[in-house]
């Protein structure tokens, strides 16, 4: 019985052994893949990322470009200067800020047929929540009631100072939200788990309402209408893409023109007084005296004082310093002081709507986006100890989990539009204090219903696609530097180079810092010896070739459709969402002004007229864009000189820009 016994207890011993074993090793084999699958995440992320800050750099050169082009230009003669200031007008950013809110939206009648919600002020909560599920319904609000809240959120927008006082002491609590882009869903979801604005649940919202999403018009009039009913308990930052500069670009002027340039052309007054809000946005908030809340950082430069004091709405843009008016009528001493104050005033802004954190020491100029610095960790606690403060709380750069800490936790970044690159490319988060001040991040992400029952390799795999979808964009509009670049590699024309040559090839002409010896086996094919066929990254195909195998027009514009259509969008004075022939004309003669070239109105009007495909008078983005189809060797000559001049003054700009 003993013996019986004892080899039973062995052998039941040996079973959970080896399924205790079988357990750690489906434990290893499990962590082996979700590591892999979070390498290919981060990877991805780092694909987006890059891309997103090249596209924020191009913005700025192109804008640093049409700057310098003023100043060269506008100085010749008035006529030129004037063609350049209405072309460029809106670009600039520049113009004062008006005495007083517009009205004229009273003349404005709302049309019997008009099914979306109705609004009358004062405004009362059963309003804005019944405004919250019309634009569920996919309603639009009328642009009267639109340019009302306008108007009355700069009323008040314009009792408020600089940097923002909010308190726990009432209400016990406060969230901070960082940006939501026009990703309506997020806001949605962080009011159903976090409960909607009130005295009681007060609110920060850290800036970054609008562009790149498809409702920024709503997520903008929802946040302005709580505001309005809660002024005290709802504070609102402005953020780096509350700027008429960057909504150029990032989709914000063209969803208005879409939903209010068609019937009645309301999109000039509604783009107008958008612009004007914006540059009254508060640019801070304190919490207790102890929590700063901006949207980008902080600087080595930064004086919370000095920013709480200075007139913010004359910053329309903050990309470039501000021209300043009377100059003229000043001494040489007085100039100089005037100059001083008004780059103090502008470096001010432009650090906490711009500025990232790094993890090295010191405060250098952000060359990554092209505008702000970098502040490393002593800056950080030197500014904070400075204003008694024991956290800064920024937004501006997407995390894959929606925050994150730095700077030895005292600073926390927060992003609250997930799905930001990619349905599945990151968490949205928003962050819950309560009276002790410790943060408490909560982490959400919308879904569509198609995507509910994916696995986790289906989702990074769909993520991973798309980005790489991105990347061969990129690479596609940048093939024929690529190849002469290859090519310098590959004297007896083998095609084939090393490794090392090639990702140092890609890192260099595509200017993103990319894992690439990672990339390498999604974008290219290898031999045996592991030498890479370099053709193989390039075969995106791109027709109609340039003269003497150069670079192709299309190729050009490829790399250049965001430009052109930011161009577009400048000629577009009226926000009409065409180009009249008066416009057309004006900019033709500005740029020929600019190159040198004199073009007679006569052959400018026969060119406006040859782009208008449909001959209504008018043209349309897409008659824009294929105007630079044109292959014969004139029309590249042109194109060549225009480019080059182009981008010997973005450089020129660039440059003085970094050093700022």
């Amino acid at each position: 019985m003993g013996c019986g016994n004892s080899m039973q207890a062995h052998q039941e011993m040996g079973k959970s052994e080896r399924s205790l074993k079988a357990a750690l090793l489906i434990q290893k084999w499990y962590r082996r893949y979700r590591a892999r699958l979070e390498a290919r995440r981060r990877c991805t992320w780092k694909i987006f990322q890059s891309i997103e800050y090249a596209g924020e750099q191009d913005q700025l050169k192109l804008y640093n470009f049409f700057n310098n082009l003023m100043q060269t230009v506008g100085s010749d003669d008035n006529k030129s200067k004037y063609i350049l200031q209405s072309s460029n007008e809106d670009l600039q950013g520049e113009c004062k800020s008006k005495d007083s809110p517009d009205d004229s939206f009273t003349d404005m009648e709302v049309e019997e047929d008009y099914e979306g919600p109705h609004l009358t002020f004062p405004l009362t909560l059963d309003q804005v929540e019944a405004m919250m599920e019309a634009f569920k319904e996919g309603h639009t609000l009328h642009a009267r009631y639109v340019l009302n809240v306008l108007a009355e959120t700069e009323k008040v927008m314009r009792t408020k100072k600089n940097i923002n006082r909010a308190t726990t002491a009432i209400s016990k609590q406060i969230t901070v939200c960082g940006d939501l882009h026009g990703k309506i869903e997020d806001l949605y979801l962080v009011f159903y788990k976090n409960g909607p604005p009130s005295p009681g649940n007060p609110y920060i919202f850290n800036g970054d309402y609008v562009d790149r999403g498809m409702h920024s018009v709503e997520i903008a009039i929802i946040l302005f209408c709580f505001f309005l009913l809660y002024p005290n308990e709802v504070y609102l930052n402005r953020g780096n893409h509350e700027d008429y500069v960057l909504n150029l670009r990032y989709g914000f002027l063209k969803e208005v023109q879409m939903k209010y340039g068609a019937k009645r052309s309301y999109a000039q007054r509604i783009i107008a007084q958008f612009q004007d809000l914006f540059a009254w946005l508060p640019l801070a908030t304190l919490i207790d005296s102890k929590i700063l809340i901006c949207h980008g950082g902080i600087s080595d430069k930064t004086d919370l004082t000095f920013l709480d004091n200075m007139p913010r709405n004359k910053y329309m843009s903050v990309l470039k310093p501000p021209l300043r008016e009377g100059a003229e009528e000043l001494t040489g001493d007085e100039e100089d002081l005037s100059l001083k104050i008004d780059l103090s005033e502008w470096r001010q802004i432009l650090d906490v709507l711009w500025s990232d954190p790094r993890s090295q020491d010191g405060c250098q100029p952000n060359t990554f986006r092209g505008g702000g610095s970098y502040f490393g960790p002593d800056v950080t606690k030197k500014v904070l100890a400075k204003h008694g403060l024991d956290l800064l709380i920024r937004s501006h750069e997407c995390k894959a989990d929606g925050f994150e800490f730095t700077h030895g936790e005292k600073v926390l970044t927060v992003f609250s539009a997930s799905n930001y690159y990619e349905e599945g490319s990151n968490r949205g988060a928003y962050i819950k204090f309560g009276t002790d001040l410790k943060p408490h991040c909560v982490q959400y992400q919308t879904s569509q219903n198609s995507s509910k029952k994916l696995s986790m390799r289906q989702r990074v795999s769909i993520v991973e696609e798309s980005a790489l979808r991105n990347l061969r964009e990129k690479i596609g509009a940048n093939t024929t530097a690529l190849r002469q670049a290859f090519q310098k590699y590959d004297p007896n024309n083998t095609g084939y180079i090393t490794t090392t040559n090639w990702a140092h090839t890609m890192e260099e002409i595509l200017e993103l810092s990319l894992p690439w010896r990672t990339l390498k086996p999604r974008m290219t094919r290898t031999n045996e010896e592991g030498m890479v066929e370099y053709e193989s990254c390039l075969e995106l195909e791109l027709t109609y070739s340039g003269q003497g195998g150069g670079v192709s027009v299309t190729e050009t514009i490829y790399r250049n459709k965001n430009a052109l259509e930011t161009i577009f969008r400048v000629m577009d004075k009226d926000h009409s969402g065409s180009i009249s022939m008066d416009e057309f004309q004006d900019a033709c003669q500005l740029l020929s002004k600019h190159i040198g070239s004199n073009i007679p109105p006569e052959t400018v009007k026969d060119m406006a007229q040859s782009i208008d495909i449909n001959k209504d008078g008018n043209i349309d983005f897409n008659e824009f864009l294929e105007a630079f189809r044109l292959t014969d060797t004139q029309g590249l000559k042109m194109e060549d000189q225009t480019a080059s001049s182009t981008n010997s003054t973005a450089h020129l700009t660039n440059g003085e820009n970094n050093k700022l």
